[in-house]
């Protein structure tokens, strides 16, 4: 166990490397900050100490090298427009981010898995017609499109709910459920999917020859292991929700990471984008690396192959 955690390890430090190489790559062929800080009128003496004030009339190599630098100390160097660190600004919105990501989380737990798994046991029934229109319609219909369709019924027309910002409890709601629609719908279809590979599995069949309770067979020995592949899907679930969706925070004008980086990437903001990027990439290699961990636990030949 401890050489398969060893080499997930590795796996993560090695994809993390990339990331960053891609980031710093991808972040510099985008434009130039100073000259879009400087706008067209700037002269070329202006536009040459701007450069160096920022670092970028230095070699590419020697800027990456210095980048990595940087965040193994976890600097991301100071906002061009905001003046600020980027670590800052980034520990600012991630809170929001935590408690919008926390909160679309348990309603997909909640409504996703248990309608996924009641699904599987009535099987081709009306609740189970319900689950499989629910996953369809989860995974086809655009997310923006739903959050402007619930402003507008919610926030226009009925008046119950806020439809932007980040206050008390009510503002979760739409923004929430928005950004878990996606996450329930693909755990009720797998969780549909893999029960009902386990209800057609054998040990299931001998179960029910010996008599045992149809309640007993499908909680005690047929939904650990359709969970096994929730567990997977759950965890990167969650970090594609804490990473924040810019489509649910630019819609709903929620303060949260997503937003952020959107904000960044318009403005040619650097050190935002490679925090933001960087932070986002992260959440992903890190729950992965736990869901493997965890899997492994969870079943035994994934370690031992």
């Amino acid at each position: 166990m401890q050489r398969f955690i060893l080499l997930r390890g590795v796996q993560a430090i090695f994809t993390l490397w990339i990331l960053s190489l891609a980031i710093f790559l991808s972040v510099h062929l985008t434009g130039d900050p100073a000259a879009y800080l400087l706008g067209s009128e700037a002269g070329r003496t202006e536009y040459e100490q701007l450069k160096k004030n920022l670092g970028l009339d230095r070699p590419l190599h020697i800027q990456y090298i210095d980048f990595l630098g940087d965040i193994a100390r976890g600097d991301f160097g100071k906002s061009h427009i905001l003046g600020r660190p980027a670590r800052d600004i980034l520990l600012e919105r991630f809170p929001a981010t935590l408690q919008l990501a926390s909160a679309a989380f348990a309603i997909s737990l909640i409504v996703g898995i248990p309608l996924g798994i009641l699904s599987a046991v009535k099987r081709d029934t009306i609740l189970d017609t319900f689950g499989k229109l629910f996953a369809i319609l989860g995974i086809a219909t655009p997310h923006f499109w739903v959050a402007i369709m619930l402003i507008l019924l919610f926030g226009a027309i009925l008046g119950w709910l806020p439809t932007y910002g980040r206050g008390g409890l009510d503002h979760f709601v739409l923004p929430a459920f928005v950004l878990g629609w996606g996450a329930m719908a693909g755990m009720v279809r797998l969780g549909r999917s893999s029960m009902l590979e386990v209800l057609d599995s054998e040990y299931v069949k001998f179960a029910r020859v010996k008599g045992m309770a149809e309640r007993v067979v499908i909680y005690k020995h047929a939904l650990k292991n359709a969970t096994i592949p929730l567990l997977t899907f759950s965890g990167l679930t969650l970090a594609g929700l804490l990473n924040g969706s810019v489509a649910i925070e630019v819609v709903f004008a929620w303060p949260g990471i997503g937003r952020l980086m959107l904000q960044g990437i318009q403005t040619r903001d650097f050190p935002i984008v490679q925090a933001t990027v960087l932070a986002a990439g992260l959440f992903y290699i890190l729950t992965a690396l736990v869901v493997d961990i965890l899997y492994a636990y969870v079943n035994p030949r994934i370690r031992y192959e």
